[in-house]
């Protein structure tokens, strides 16, 4: 018997609670959520006013068992799941499913694991917010009507296995519509002219001023003209403009900020800051990381105030307050701070080291003051031109926060750059004459839209109100997994610019070369993301709104704050949402992004691209009835060809495979592309060529070696065989040791030692295993 029970989501948050608590507290875990929703039983309460069944998830059932019994030992149970609305969720659950009595059971919550925050909730328990628990229901369970609904939809009408969600599809509409307005930008080109001018101070030190034309020319002729005339000009300093500015610093992290600051900063994915976030928060040395607050508590702003002044002096203190803009903002209520100010790095992983100093010193910084400028602006009047020349720089009086951070922007890249932003400008004044040493004329053009980053992808859906801060990792994963959005780097293309250089009175013209477009870990909508988008937004324009999306969102704010009833708002959204599905499901025309591309000059036959069942293909001829007609052929698409921009050139090159490349071992060698992507087969086996290999340029000796390393592979794969029955076989897989028998996988238990194995002991395993689960054939 026990006095407390105190029941966390994670092992690693209850090692650190148990810490600050005394022994009369026993401290466990439920191992995240126990709950889940049975499907079937999903569809029939849908008509009774959405009271869907919950039930225990079977991977659960044992951590339930012990937790009824630690819970019928305990005299109080105290819930101290996260202070979110999933934590509340976990919360209520918990009380359901152990059946916990309101008298023996009281709700905690903290936004950081320390001792005085610990002492405190458990000095003010309170009871569970049944307004959050329906707010987080509402979200699960509309979330689910949108999946279990439409997904179906999109197997009949586009291709098996797709899903659809209500915040994922939005986000991935966001890709495509960049995407095509990336392919529907015409790029314009104009010239910028620079010129660069002797000034001498009162000592004769002799600088050079850099000033930029005020005007733009549309071609290189009109440059030409512009400087032909500068040959006889005379440049006279028009005016000096000086004036103070300074420059505030960025506010303290909320949860979409540090996904964003720590792509550009340390080029971490958002769902590697989020476990890493994590993990720093349940070891105690960060705030809560869920969270679209700007607030720092006064603890936390005096403990920087007196930090500030250890490191830096008096005169490096501001005290702020922020207040947080995001729409709707409900998760935590505080901003992601360290959880001790004083420590300015903590123990740990790199990249937990790294994370938190990013975290330390934008909240430090946040509290820091503003860094002083002087900004000058010189304009220079040309005597035979009505244009001027302006330069203008900036000189750091006082570095303010700047000394310890300065925030990211995403055309910098993350590389930080120009931290102190100075460009000096020399001593002139006006009336001065100015003696031009050169200028330079350079053809540059216009930006088309960039690809989103994650970063800038949750930037644009916390813009738009879409989701909160809990939702964007999982959706920028699953977008990606689902494979409707990839990751991808560009290497760019060549591009010639011309340059007009003016330098002793002579005029030259050069042609250079440069590479744009180079991009790396940006977003692209693959052709089964844009195919499906195109279907949603087709037949189901409501849930692929941004202005609907954003006002779901708000709705569960009412519900949260008790001014909205869930289920209404689930009716309200669900009868005209289940017309539309019957709608399409009756009405709409299977989608397959198919394109006529032309004919094949060989055949006569039209050549098209279409998605097929496993992805999207080229295809000379049209399918028939007739069983003796010539049936079509068929060819994958290579990487970096899409439905929507591939030509009949492209399409073509795509039937030269399979090549066969000769023999090997009196054997054929051919390569090919297949459902995987591109192989070579040999003796009936195939050995994939990765993304490293092009199948259309690929020699026989690179195949050869890599037949030859895959089968060093797989004999280093294979522990044990036997003679008496070569059916079975002891293999070192993935995730460790296994049995293969008979086109069947059985797991080894951890306790066996695999070398030891014989054949009896296999076959005892194999017995005792619960029967694999068989692969899905196909649908015909």
């Amino acid at each position: 018997m026990h006095e407390n029970l105190v029941i966390v989501e994670s092992p690693a948050k209850a090692k650190t609670i148990e810490k600050f608590l005394g022994k009369e507290f026993v401290v466990t875990s439920s191992m995240g959520h126990i709950r889940d929703l049975e499907k079937k039983d999903f569809g029939i309460d849908i008509e009774n006013k959405f009271n869907p069944r919950y039930i225990v998830s079977p991977d659960k059932k044992r951590i339930v068992a012990e937790l009824k019994k630690l819970a019928k030992d305990a005299k109080m149970v105290w819930l101290a799941s996260d202070e979110d609305r999933e934590g509340e969720a976990i919360a209520w659950h918990l009380k359901e499913v152990l059946k916990l009595k309101p008298e023996n059971t009281k709700r905690i919550v903290f936004h950081e694991i320390t001792k005085e925050a610990i002492t405190t909730a458990v000095d003010n328990p309170r009871s569970i917010d049944e307004n959050l628990v329906n707010a987080q229901q509402a979200r699960r369970i509309l979330d689910r009507i949108v999946g279990f609904e439409v997904s179906p939809v999109l197997w009949k009408k586009v291709k098996p296995s797709l899903s659809a969600g209500r915040v994922q599809s939005v986000a991935v509409r966001l890709i495509v519509e960049r995407e095509r307005e990336i392919r529907n930008f015409k790029s314009e080109s104009w010239f910028r002219v620079n010129g660069f001018f002797v000034v001498s101070d009162k000592n004769g030190n002799v600088t050079e001023l850099k000033a930029e034309l005020s005007k733009k020319f549309k071609t290189w002729k009109e440059a030409n003209a512009f400087l032909e005339k500068c040959k006889t000009s005379t440049f006279t300093v028009a005016n000096v403009v000086k004036k103070p500015g300074k420059r505030s610093p960025a506010a303290p992290f909320t949860t979409s900020t540090l996904q964003q600051e720590a792509s550009r900063k340390l080029g971490f994915s958002v769902s590697q800051t989020m476990a890493v976030a994590q993990h720093l928060y349940e070891s105690g040395k960060i705030t809560y990381m869920r969270t679209d607050s700007m607030n720092l508590s006064g603890l936390a702003i005096n403990t920087a105030k007196q930090t500030i002044k250890n490191l830096h002096g008096e005169n490096y203190v501001k005290i702020r307050k922020y207040k947080t803009k995001a729409k709707g903002a409900q998760e935590a209520h505080e901003a992601i701070r360290p959880t001790y100010m004083n420590q300015e790095s903590v123990a740990g992983t790199n990249q937990e080291q790294r994370l938190y100093e990013l975290i330390w010193k934008r909240t430090i910084a946040s509290q820091m003051a503003d860094a002083i400028l002087e900004k000058t602006t010189v304009s220079i009047s040309i005597s035979n031109a009505e244009e001027n020349f302006i330069a203008s720089g900036e000189v750091l009086i006082f570095d303010g926060f700047l000394r310890v951070y300065i925030e990211s922007t995403d055309e910098e890249n993350g590389n930080g750059t120009n931290e102190k932003g100075q460009t000096i400008i020399p001593p002139v004044k006006v009336n001065d004459v100015l003696q031009m040493n050169s200028a330079v004329a350079v053809e540059r053009f216009t930006k088309r839209p960039a690809r989103y980053t994650e970063a800038s992808l949750v930037k644009r859906l916390e813009e738009l109100g879409i989701g909160r801060p809990s939702t964007y990792a999982p959706t920028i994963t699953t977008i990606q997994n689902r494979n409707y959005v990839v990751k991808e780097e560009r290497l760019g293309d060549e591009r010639k610019y011309i340059v007009l250089s003016l330098q002793r009175n002579e005029i030259t013209k050069q042609t250079k070369t440069e590479i744009t477009g180079a991009e790396k870990n940006k977003l692209s909508p693959t052709d089964i993301g844009t195919v499906v988008n195109d279907f949603l937004v087709d037949n189901f324009d409501l849930i692929m709104d941004y202005n609907f999306t954003a006002s779901v969102e708000a709705e569960f704010d009412d519900i949260a704050d008790g001014k909205m009833i869930w289920f209404e708002m689930l009716d309200k959204f669900y009868q005209p949402f289940h017309a539309k599905v019957k709608h399409a499901l009756e009405n709409s025309e299977r989608s397959k992004g198919e394109r006529i591309l032309g004919e094949d000059p060989k055949t006569g036959k039209p050549v098209s691209v279409k998605i097929g069942r496993y992805g999207p293909f080229a295809q000379i001829g049209e399918g028939s009835d007739d069983k003796n007609a010539e049936k079509p052929t068929f060819a994958s698409l290579r990487g970096g060809l899409n439905l929507e921009t591939i030509t009949l050139e492209e399409a073509l090159e795509l039937f030269k495979l399979p090549r066969d490349l000769g023999e090997y071992e009196n054997k054929k060698l051919v390569v090919a592309i297949g459902r995987f992507g591109p192989y070579v087969r040999h003796d009936s086996k195939f050995v994939s060529l990765g993304k490293e290999y092009d199948p259309f340029t690929v020699e026989l000796d690179t195949a050869i070696e890599l037949i030859e390393k895959k089968r060093e592979k797989d004999k280093a794969a294979i522990i044990r065989v036997f003679e008496e029955e070569p059916d079975l076989r002891v293999l070192n897989g993935r995730w460790g040791p296994y049995i293969s028998y008979k086109k069947k996988n059985y797991k080894i238990p951890k306790t066996t030692k695999t070398d030891e194995l014989s054949l009896d002991n296999c076959l005892k395993i194999i017995k005792e295993s619960p029967e694999p689960k068989a692969r899905r054939g196909r649908k015909k």
